[in-house]
């Protein structure tokens, strides 16, 4: 297994690279004695039956990379269409497609798609294509048992320590707003204590003024309206009570009584006017007798 001097520079600044900045779930080992060595680990994607499992991919380059494509095969057991029982992966990245400008990092994130995409029309392990199209919940169960029995180790791989490419761009674009929101999150959780007291200060007093207008004034009306019907049922009182409405009716009562008087009054009137020529001409008779 030998590259020319060029192939060998470019995976190592490759290699390099991949353990630096690794891309999300996807991480790279190279033998210590042998640079060539190099195995990649790719994380079961979620939602898929391989979650929880991480499967080792092992590269061998020839010298006609990068050219040609190198050899890659599943160390780890897996149940897929497209990974043969001894490993071998059918994907046209690794036959047709493949570019000279293709490196370990595009192939490994390939091969991760592959977990979630699998190909049953060209499959190399004929048992799982033909469950995968007839029954997938069987399909997901057997590939569910294979992994959790020979890629799912007690503890996770080291070399997942090291936080993906994804995870450290996502921080360091929004770093300054996660501050920033993280201070403005801080300085809206100090000023709640002093926005509960001034709310239950100020917003108190506030509101007492304002509750006592309304009191007052719905105070005063009570009263002025309690005193004006008072002073309307003791009008009323009154005038049930005062003799302004019976004057009247005495009045005329008075009025009509004495029509009696003045009407004997004017009969003794006319009596006395008529008996005054009797007094009178008795009064004649006297001094002519006299």
């Amino acid at each position: 297994m030998t590259v020319t001097p060029a192939a060998m520079r470019r995976l190592m600044r490759e290699i390099a690279e991949l353990q630096t900045n690794p891309p999300e779930g996807i991480r790279v080992v190279a033998g210590e004695d042998n640079m060539l060595d190099v195995i990649g680990i790719i994380e079961g994607p979620e939602g898929t039956p391989y979650a929880g499992g991480y499967f080792r991919v092992k590269f061998n380059f020839t010298e006609e990379f990068p050219a040609a494509p190198p050899k890659c095969r599943f160390v780890s057991k897996i149940f897929h269409p497209n990974v043969s029982s001894a490993g071998e992966i059918c994907v046209n990245t690794l036959k047709k497609d493949w570019n000279s400008s293709y490196g370990i990092g595009h192939i490994l994130v390939t091969v991760k798609c592959l977990l979630i995409y699998p190909n049953p029309e060209s499959a190399l392990d004929e048992e799982a294509g033909k469950l995968l199209l007839e029954d997938y919940e069987s399909y997901c169960a057997r590939a569910r048992l294979i992994t959790s029995v020979h890629a799912t180790p007690k503890t996770r791989p080291p070399e997942f320590d090291t936080p993906s490419a994804e995870s450290e761009s996502t921080p360091s674009t929004s770093g300054a707003p996660l501050k920033a929101n993280n201070q403005a999150a801080a300085s809206a959780a100090a000023p709640v204590p002093t926005l509960i007291a001034s709310a239950s200060a100020k917003p108190l007093s506030n509101t007492a003024p304002a509750a006592t207008h309304p009191l007052k004034s719905s105070a005063s009306n009570t009263l002025s309206t309690s005193n004006s019907t008072l002073s309307e049922k003791t009008v009323t009182k009154g005038r049930h009570s005062s003799p302004s409405p019976l004057g009247p009716a005495d009045s005329n009562v008075a009025a009509a009584n004495p029509v009696v008087p003045a009407i004997t009054a004017s009969k003794a009137t006319k009596r006395g006017a008529g008996n005054v020529p009797a007094g009178m001409e008795k009064r004649k008779k006297a001094l002519k007798r006299l």
